[in-house]
């Protein structure tokens, strides 16, 4: 399947089998990746992704200086060209890979990875220049190393009723603080307020969804200065979790969104609005909007104050949603309806990638595939991009 440019695969519609035909692949004419001297490639309007037999599409990168994308398929990274040909997969993660973002300065990707079991929560720093084939192994081919996030876990296993029992990974209960659970968006730039200058790696919580509580309407980053990372980053043994990594974080921040499903899906810093997009699954919460995307205004610097609706009261760095796109009158709420949770990718020249994924059926084996399509932004409403080619 991988090797033909047209072919047929059976689509899960509505519990049917039903056949679906697949795009060709993009001219041979696309760069197929490398050192490009410098020179940005062109960019394809589509590029598919491939099927795996993982769970869904969780996030994509794309490295336009070295001609690559990167695809999360929650137990698998795979390494693609710009052209869709798999040039490498990491493969055997027995955790949750979600959201991804690479570092355009080394060209290594970072990722999020949870093991809600062992109550340990990471960064996966994938040396994408070593992923030169299929099959290569997270833990022993050494092209992953992980970094603890301890502030993650502390508030993943809270006790917030002060029983003496932390109940787990389930939404039904008040524990987990500020309806932690987890990390899914991952995105690199600037500090909050600022339009340059140093970047940091910012991460998203994951949040239950919870109606039946008030402590859990904010999105809640928190920010990394990465540069001295080394000094934790080790080598994953799934059986024994390590707990190697910053004893604190460079700043927590929150963001009142009202409740949604697990949080924030993908984190994006656009350098072209100069502002942070994040795209959620729709909360479920009566009295909130439930966007399914929002935008961080990136010029307004972080006020302290109030986290509402939390068990005491407490305060912290709060963010600004841009006063642009929907808003709903009962709450103030900013936001917008659009599509990014499988993957969302900001070019910086006022392009975006959008993923989309789905259960695919070929030889009685279930699959996972993804895609990505460039996008415009309008910022128009309902939804602020418009599909490109």
């Amino acid at each position: 399947m991988r090797g033909k440019l047209l072919t047929f695969r059976t689509a899960l519609v509505a519990g049917i089998s039903v056949p679906v035909l697949l795009l060709a692949a993009p001219s041979p004419g696309i760069a197929a990746g490398g050192d490009l001297g410098g020179r940005l490639p062109e960019l394809p309007s589509y590029v598919y992704g491939g099927a795996w037999p993982t769970s869904h599409l969780q996030g994509v990168t794309v490295d336009r200086k070295r001609g690559f994308v990167y695809w999360s398929f929650t137990q698998m990274l795979v390494k693609t060209d710009l052209g869709g040909k798999v040039v490498g997969t990491v493969e055997g993660l027995t955790g949750h890979l979600g959201d991804i973002d690479v570092d355009e300065r080394d060209g290594r990707v970072y990722g999020s990875l949870e093991y809600k079991a062992a109550e340990s929560f990471y960064i996966a720093v994938f040396d994408a220049h070593e992923i030169d084939r299929t099959g290569m192994n997270a833990e022993r081919d050494g092209v992953m190393t992980t970094v603890h996030l301890d502030e993650v876990a502390e508030d993943f296993t809270a006790d917030m009723d002060g029983n003496g029992v932390f109940d787990g990974d389930t939404a039904d209960t008040p524990d987990h603080r500020y309806g932690c659970s987890g990390i899914d968006g991952v995105s690199f730039g600037p500090e909050f307020g600022k339009r340059g200058g140093k970047q940091t790696l910012k991460v998203a919580y994951g949040i239950y969804s919870h109606t039946g509580r008030t402590d859990n309407d904010h999105q809640v980053i928190l920010q990394y200065d990465i540069s001295t990372w080394g000094r934790y980053a080790r080598p994953l043994s799934q059986d024994a979790p390590h707990h190697s990594g910053p004893g604190h974080h460079d700043g927590k921040f929150f963001v009142h969104t009202g409740n949604t499903t697990y949080g924030v899906q993908n984190l994006q810093y656009d350098p072209y609005t100069r502002n942070w997009m994040m795209a959620v699954y729709k909360g479920r919460k009566e009295g909130f909007p439930n966007y399914s995307f929002f935008t961080v205004d990136g010029s307004a610097e972080p006020v302290r104050g109030e986290i509402e609706g939390q068990p005491k009261p407490e305060t912290g760095n709060l963010l600004t949603l841009r006063e642009a796109g929907l808003r709903d009158a009962a709450t103030g709420i900013r936001g917008w309806e659009f599509h990014g949770s499988y993957g969302f990718d900001a070019l910086g020249d006022g392009r975006y990638y959008v993923a989309e994924g789905r259960t695919v059926e070929e030889d009685g084996v279930i699959e996972q595939e993804g895609e990505i399509r460039l996008h415009r932004w309008t910022g128009g409403t309902p939804g602020p991009f418009d599909p490109l080619g």
